[in-house]
């Protein structure tokens, strides 16, 4: 789901984005494994589903104990969350075995769920390994940050889409290829971006995953469209993610630099399927990601009286 948009100009100032990102996953417990999920400041029209994932997954983690770290969650979104209001999150304990624990996590707005997610969780233990290497792509300091390609581009987008556009974000993207809302010719559904939080985050590793899980809703969807001329800067088309899919592989800083490289091996019937792949600097593979997300083409009524 994009981002939603803000009543008031966000602060830039790279650690109070990130503070405000840490108090928007920081979820507050209201006992009998409820809990409430802040709304984002100032937000307006329809929460961003990175958001929901986040406080989702830190409301499961904490009724895990702390040597079971999550290794997947599969969320799917039901409606379209309203900034109005925060998320009550409510988690259902399905199981606590010997190396598994697993959570169902209902998140509900006035009384309506809004996304139903299953987290699993496991002890570490040893075992064979293996990994896809990492793809040779430029370095993140060569790029230019797509704050600064926004700010370049938002004359070409709907006037409705341009404060949006502006916003500071608490994640910096820096992407290889040009993004779907820079015109040019349709191309393969493939992009890399290196992605990190704007400012050093404490060193929990639970506050990692769900920055993590935070950022994986980013990027993805528009994946789907590179091949076709559409897009949601264009105003030709209607987006939304549908479901969402984070398999955890290893440990990561979300503060460091992360190579996300996504594709779309597959769309049609309004939808399109899309694939990420999330990397250290290093080349180290630390989770894949999976979304099929909504992309219904707008045809733009002409004639009549």
């Amino acid at each position: 789901m994009p981002p939603a948009m803000s009543e008031t100009p966000a602060s830039s100032d790279p650690a109070d984005l990130v503070e405000g990102l840490l108090r928007l996953l920081d979820v507050a417990d209201e006992g009998n494994d409820h809990f409430a999920g802040a709304r984002k400041p100032g937000g307006v029209g329809r929460v961003f589903g990175g958001q929901v994932i986040g406080q989702a997954l830190a409301s499961a983690e904490r009724t895990v104990p702390e040597d079971r770290p999550v290794h997947s969650l599969h969320a799917y979104f039901l409606r379209g969350g309203n900034e109005d209001f925060g998320i009550d999150f409510e988690v259902m304990r399905d199981l606590d075995g010997g190396s598994f624990a697993n959570r169902r996590v209902v998140a509900s707005q006035q009384g309506k769920p809004i996304l139903t997610m299953v987290a699993s969780f496991h002890k570490r233990e040893p075992g064979v390994e293996h990994a896809e290497d990492m793809p040779v792509v430029p370095e993140p300091e060569t790029l230019r940050s797509e704050a600064d390609l926004r700010a370049e581009y938002a004359d070409r987008v709907p006037e409705r889409q341009r404060h949006m556009m502006l916003q500071p974000r608490p994640i910096e993207l820096r992407p290889v290829e040009s993004r779907h809302w820079m015109g040019g010719p349709p191309r393969e559904p493939l992009s890399h971006t290196w992605m990190r939080a704007v400012a050093p985050l404490p060193d929990d590793p639970k506050i990692h995953r769900a920055v993590l899980a935070y950022a994986s809703d980013m990027t993805l969807l528009g994946t789907a469209t590179l091949p076709h001329e559409i897009s949601w800067a264009k105003g030709n088309m209607m987006g939304a993610s549908l479901d969402h899919a984070i398999w955890f592989h290893d440990d990561f800083r979300a503060d460091e630099w992360m190579l996300y490289v996504c594709d779309s091996p597959w769309a049609g019937r309004a939808r399109g399927f899309n694939r990420g792949r999330i990397f250290t600097r290093e080349g180290k593979l630390i989770a894949n990601v999976a979304q099929e997300g909504l992309i219904r083409p707008i045809t733009k009524k002409t004639g009549g009286t």
